[in-house]
């Protein structure tokens, strides 16, 4: 499910010029893992540094929900960061779920190779 509200709808714009991008420069579309995020957030950094191993299979989107255009995802996820979407769809919170997103990773690259 995508979905964007208010002033949100430049993340879809940006979300959808990241994958283009990715497309033009190669012909395997990596997904895109947004964070959503603020200053500071130790457990934003924490999942970071889990998802270095990560930077070759997806594209690390961050959102800082304190922005004056994030307002909708700010009083969504105020408590709860790190918020991440794979490919715009709600995926985990609060802490990196290696084997959620791997799970959801190796779906996305069997769909892609079929």
């Amino acid at each position: 499910m995508l979905w964007f509200q208010g002033n949100s709808m430049h993340l879809a714009k940006y979300s959808l010029q990241l994958l283009m991008r990715n497309l033009s420069a190669s012909k395997t579309v990596l997904p895109v893992l947004t964070l959503f995020t603020k200053d500071p957030c130790p457990l934003c950094d924490e999942a970071k540094e889990i998802l270095e191993p990560y930077k070759n299979r997806v594209i690390l989107q961050e959102v800082d929900i304190t922005l004056p255009g994030n307002s909708a995802w700010y009083e969504r996820y105020k408590f709860d960061i790190p918020v991440f979407h794979l490919n715009g769809q709600f995926l985990m919170m609060h802490r990196v779920d290696i084997s959620k997103l791997e799970k959801q990773l190796q779906k996305l690259e069997q769909q892609g190779a079929g």
